[in-house]
């Protein structure tokens, strides 16, 4: 009989789906990749997939690493799953979905919820918090659901995110990760579990306890691999289901981070700076700490919400050239990018750039937008594209001095994972644009490599996630800040960088009210 000694993860994305083999050591053993269209719009803004292009993506890509690579499925000791945060399922007493999935890139709003009442409404006026928590009922997909679609939400058997969906499917049981639990839902993020009954987030959902999946910490067997899904899938029936988490949650035990002081960033279509805490740390007062893929820790988190999706956007508007030598050599195209900027000088030759394309809740204000200052003639596009890198690496400092502050721990160095992390280019400005050592981890794979850590554990491969981790993870390649260029990076941050946003908010203000974008939520 073989041996147990192979791990699967399953890193559901927002492009794409990967099965991925691991050993022990976390060595990547076989990988397979099954691409699918991220979205579609029924309306602007609006971002929504059917849920069985998910499962079906999942299917495909375990069966053919079974098949195609080769691998002997009783070799493989148990699976775990972590997915893109944020995307809602709604589905029947049988489990079918009732709608398409409403992905974390969607845009409606469900303005005019009544505020809180009673007690919570006076703490929340008092505290200044009512226009936050006015923003969060409005991105809440529940109410968005309850109020446009009262059919399908009376029909909903269980309010799923996709994790939640995906482990179903795995397993029939309704049950999902602590560490997936990121989303508009009535969780306490602080003890990691749903809320108490008399929580105010139970007042601003329609959501019901008994919609909602039972929970497990990371590393807990959720379940075992169903005959249907072994059937569906090619994964072993009876096969244990370990939980792990979200994808940042997992890049962040991937990148090989236990401690507070070594922050990790994530150069994905959303770029986050995380650090690992025991404390509830929340960065920004009423945005939450998210939960860590080990249990009973936190992932304290900064967001740049459209981050590294930058380069696409450079690409679509103003990457022509690349896309079309891109097609002529089978390289992609963000790959020539670093070319296009080898001869452009750090501070792109005082082209700044604020990266703020998409406006956040608090930090910055939702009256923001993006910004580029500093043109002379003698700018080209290829400044242009090292002012986003710069900017997008500027505003993770400031996530960085923010968390610095909440926690009182100082980050002493970086760890970058995500697609923008493959570039050198990408990685030597980091380290010099924060001043600290930057590491780039051994595997690209961090996230399906985190979830095979928490499955490592809770397996007893490793006895717990300090071994594991030091086991499974190592740095790859090192990138020491540049002195002279880091004085540079440090008084354009100091002098420029962070007084824009405070400069321009005004003007921001005064566009949204002449153009009425964005939206203006209610006060």
């Amino acid at each position: 009989m073989a041996e147990r000694d192979l791990l699967l993860s399953i890193d559901n994305g927002t492009q794409s789906l990967k099965a991925l083999i691991f050993d022990a050591g976390g060595n990547l053993i076989a990988r397979e990749q099954v691409l699918f269209t991220p979205y579609f719009s029924a309306h602007p803004g609006w971002a929504e997939q059917d849920p069985t292009v998910f499962w079906n993506a999942l299917c495909n890509a375990c069966r053919k690493i079974f098949n195609a690579r080769g691998i002997e499925r009783s070799r493989i000791a148990g699976v775990s799953l972590t997915t893109q945060r944020g995307t809602v399922v709604n589905v029947d007493r049988h489990g079918r979905p009732l709608r398409p999935a409403i992905l974390w890139l969607d845009q409606r709003k469900c303005h005019g919820m009544p505020p809180l009442g009673g007690l919570w409404g006076l703490f929340f006026k008092a505290t200044g918090l009512a226009g936050t928590l006015a923003y969060i009922q409005s991105e809440t997909e529940a109410n968005w659901i309850a109020r446009n679609q009262p059919r399908v939400w009376a029909q909903t058997h269980k309010f799923l995110l996709l994790s939640g969906y995906l482990n179903f499917r795995l397993t029939g049981e309704y049950v999902d990760s602590v560490g997936s639990q990121v989303g508009y839902l009535p969780f306490d993020y602080k003890r990691l579990r749903w809320a108490r009954s008399w929580d105010w987030k139970w007042r601003c959902v329609p959501v019901d306890p008994d919609q909602l999946p039972q929970l497990t910490a990371p590393g807990q067997v959720l379940g075992t691999v169903s005959r249907r899904a072994a059937r569906e899938t090619g994964i072993p029936e009876g096969l244990p289901v370990i939980a792990a988490a979200a994808d940042k949650a997992c890049e962040v035990i991937g990148s090989g981070s236990l401690d507070p002081s070594v922050g990790c960033l994530s150069y994905g279509t959303t770029a986050t700076i995380n650090v690992t805490h025991r404390r509830y740390i929340e960065p920004i007062p009423l945005l939450p700490a998210y939960p860590s893929a080990v249990p009973g820790n936190h992932t304290v988190e900064v967001q740049v919400f459209r981050g590294f999706w930058m380069v696409n956007w450079f690409k679509e508007e103003f990457g022509f050239p690349e896309q079309q030598a891109a097609e002529k050599t089978g390289v992609a195209a963000e790959n020539l990018f670093d070319d296009l900027i080898k001869d452009v000088p750090p501070g792109s030759m005082g082209l700044m750039l604020q990266p703020f394309w998409t406006p956040g809740i608090r930090t910055p204000g939702p009256e923001a937008k993006g910004a580029i200052i500093g043109f002379g003639d003698v700018h080209t596009r290829a400044h242009v594209y090292r002012s986003i890198l710069e900017g997008l690496a500027y505003a993770l400092r400031e996530g960085k001095e923010r968390i610095e502050r909440r926690s009182r721990t100082p980050i002493t160095g970086l760890r970058v994972s995500g697609g923008g992390s493959q570039s050198d280019l990408a990685l030597q400005l980091t380290a010099d644009v924060f001043g600290l050592p930057t590491v780039r981890p051994h595997l690209y794979e961090t996230s399906g490599l985190g979830a095979a850590i928490d499955t490592a554990v809770g397996l007893g491969l490793h006895p717990d996630f300090e071994t594991a981790v030091k086991a499974m993870t190592r740095p790859g390649d090192r990138f020491e800040p540049d002195p002279s260029t880091h004085r540079l990076y440090n008084a354009l941050y100091h002098e420029v960088y962070k007084r824009m946003y405070r400069r321009l908010k005004p003007l921001y203000k005064k566009i949204r009210a002449i153009t009425g974008y964005p939206e203006e939520p209610p006060s």
